[in-house]
């Protein structure tokens, strides 16, 4: 590695992690002065409000790393451009591609790591501090064990009052089958008291209930005491995973909930853009900066403010761009997939012509 390289990914990284505290601690007051009635309302002690915020600042992170790769790319070019060192380099012989290829290749790794941060370890803050939000600020109050209403299975609905995990045992259980090729119409229907899970056998056993079968006009109604349901689908550890939110699941678990949507016949379009809004996101990092760099590697008399302005201007566009388009795909107008990585192409084919266009 030449020395120049190590210059230029020293100035970089140490750019990057002073952007990334500095709009981090942006953020974080910004959201504290928002909460903070909701904090004194529910008296939540200092230590509480501090591990609040250290579950919270991972997803802070998460958000603001492309804008502070950006931010560190066009200040360090942007100061050497200004500072004519990038005349002087130039005038050695290096090509204006191989000055850019450490902090491209740096953003890489970034972006690599961030697909591992943002898809494992931010859900997991997310989860823990979603249990502050409802156990100190009561926000999004949920009971759990409680309310189970899922799909099944393709004409199978079950619904849940309350389940206790320990004994492995759901109460207040209502069972409701229909017709393949007519989703409205209803052939089955058991309602029990409990329903209980056998290990062994790995099925259900219903509990002091009644079975009904319905036959164009006609019903068939049976009492029991218990009966083996072997058909339903679902298991015990099924429960707590179907009440988790997307924020708060990493990427195995999402891909998991995309084949059990699959598998139930329901529509997992929603899902398959938040598992590959993951990796896009992650990208954004590359793609802004592959933007960036041609624009402040040139001297400009506009001076590197009103580029950095430009720039972080753009990258806000980008970003809300990925909303607009995500809320579209999530609405049917454009192809899941599509919808994660469109930004990211347009803005990388607008970056290559950049780079064409770059003085050498």
């Amino acid at each position: 590695m030449k020395l120049l390289d190590k210059y230029l990914i020293k100035q970089f990284l140490q750019t990057v992690f002073f952007g990334l505290a500095a709009f981090t601690l942006i953020f974080v007051v910004i959201d504290m002065m928002e909460n903070l009635d909701d904090f004194i309302d529910q008296n939540v002690p200092f230590l509480i409000i501090l591990q609040y915020y250290l579950y919270f600042t991972p997803e802070i992170i998460r958000l603001i790393t492309p804008v502070a790769v950006l931010f560190a790319g066009l200040f360090t070019t942007g100061k050497m451009a200004n500072l004519n060192e990038i005349t002087a380099i130039k005038s050695s012989g290096i090509s204006m591609y191989r000055f850019m290829a450490p902090i491209v290749i740096v953003t890489v790794l970034i972006s690599i790591f961030s697909v591992w941060f943002g898809g494992y370890l931010v859900p997991g803050a997310n989860k823990l501090k979603m249990e502050i939000e409802v156990n100190r600020l009561k926000k999004g109050l949920t009971f759990a064990g409680s309310n189970y209403f899922f799909q099944d299975s393709p004409n199978r609905i079950i619904n849940i009052s309350y389940f206790d995990n320990n004994q492995l045992s759901a109460m207040r259980v209502s069972i409701q089958e229909f017709h393949p090729k007519h989703p409205t119409k209803i052939t089955r229907r058991i309602d029990a008291t409990r329903l209980t899970f056998d290990t062994l056998s790995s099925t259900w056993t219903a509990v002091d209930g009644m079975d009904r079968v319905f036959q164009d006009t006609t019903e068939s109604l049976e009492y029991f005491d218990a009966k083996k349901i072997p058909e339903i689908n679902f298991r015990p550890g099924d429960l707590e995973f179907k009440q988790k939110r997307p924020e708060q699941m990493n990427l195995s678990e999402l891909n998991r909930l995309i084949n059990d949507q699959i598998k139930a016949g329901m529509d997992p379009k929603s899902m398959i853009i938040d598992f590959h809004s993951r990796f896009a996101f992650a990208l954004a990092s590359l793609v802004s900066i592959l933007f960036g760099l041609p624009i402040s590697a040139n001297k400009r008399k506009s001076g590197l403010a009103l580029q950095f302005g430009i720039n972080i201007l753009i990258t806000f566009i980008y970003l809300g761009l990925m909303k607009i388009f995500e809320a579209f795909g999530k609405n049917g107008a454009m192809h899941p997939i599509l919808t994660a990585y469109i930004v990211n192409i347009v803005f990388f084919i607008a970056a290559i012509f950049n780079i064409s266009r770059i003085k050498q």
